[in-house]
C-alpha cells in the first residue's frame, strides 16, 4: 500500500503543477484577501491590535484552504473515480489524498503568513510554537475536508454541503490555533501552549482515523 501512497501522492503534484491557472488562482485569491484587509484598515496608517490580527489571518487562510481543497473529490468525474477504484485500495487513495491536501495547506498557510507580515504586521513572538501550530492545523484541515469532499461528491449541489458540513469540524481546529495564537502574541512561555498543541495532535489523529476507517464505505457507495 505504501507503493500506492506514494504514487498516487506524486500524481496530485504533477497535476497540480500542469493545472497552472489553478495555482496562479488561488496565489491571487489569497492575495487579494489580504490586500483588501491591507486596505479597509488603512494598516500603514494605524496599526491594528493583536486580536484582530489574528481574526483577520485565521479567516483568511481558512476560507483559501476551502477553496484549495474542496477540489479533492468534487472535481473528479466519475471516469477517474471508477479506475482508482480498479489500481488502488480505497485507504491508500485517502491517505493519498490528506498528505497532498497537508502540504497545500502548510504552503498556503505559510504563503498568508508571509504576506501578512508584507502588508500588515506580524506581531508574532514566538515563531517556532506559531509555525508547529500552522502544520498541525494544517494537517486537520486536510483530513477533515478530504474526507468531507468524498462525501459531498456523491451528492447534489456537493458545494453547498461541503461548507455546511466542514464548520463543526473545523471548529474545533479553528478554536485550538486561536487560543495558541494569542499565547504566542501575548509572548507568554512555549509551555502554557503545550495542552493546546497536545489537543490539536489529538483531533488530527481522531479525524485522520475517522477519515481512514470511513472513507472505504463512501468509495464504495
Amino acid at each position: 500500500m505504501l507503493q500506492s501512497i506514494k504514487i498516487l501522492f506524486i500524481k496530485e503534484f504533477k497535476l497540480e503543477l500542469r493545472r497552472k491557472s489553478v495555482i496562479s488562482g488561488l496565489g491571487l485569491y489569497l492575495l487579494s484577501l489580504i490586500f483588501i484587509c491591507y486596505l479597509t484598515f488603512s494598516l500603514r496608517q494605524s496599526s491594528i491590535s493583536e486580536a484582530t490580527w489574528s481574526a483577520l489571518f485565521w479567516l483568511v487562510i481558512l476560507f483559501s484552504v476551502i477553496n484549495s481543497v474542496a477540489k479533492s473529490f468534487i472535481g473528479e468525474n466519475k471516469g477517474i473515480s471508477i479506475y482508482y477504484y480498479s489500481i488502488a485500495s480505497p485507504q491508500a487513495i485517502i491517505v493519498s489524498k490528506i498528505l497532498y491536501n497537508t502540504v497545500l495547506c502548510f504552503v498556503l498557510s505559510l504563503a498568508g503568513y508571509l504576506l501578512f507580515e508584507l502588508f500588515i504586521d506580524n506581531p508574532i513572538q514566538d515563531q517556532t510554537i506559531f509555525l508547529t501550530t500552522l502544520f498541525l492545523t494544517s494537517i486537520g484541515f486536510a483530513s477533515s475536508l478530504s474526507l468531507i469532499s468524498g462525501i459531498s461528491s456523491k451528492a447534489n449541489n456537493s458545494n453547498i454541503l461541503m461548507a455546511v458540513l466542514s464548520f463543526p469540524l473545523l471548529i474545533s481546529i479553528l478554536l485550538m490555533a486561536i487560543r495558541i495564537t494569542k499565547n504566542v502574541l501575548d509572548g507568554l512561555d512555549p509551555s502554557v501552549s503545550y495542552d493546546e498543541l497536545f489537543n490539536l495532535v489529538a483531533i488530527n489523529c481522531i479525524l485522520s482515523g475517522l477519515a481512514y476507517l470511513l472513507f472505504p464505505y463512501i468509495w464504495r457507495s
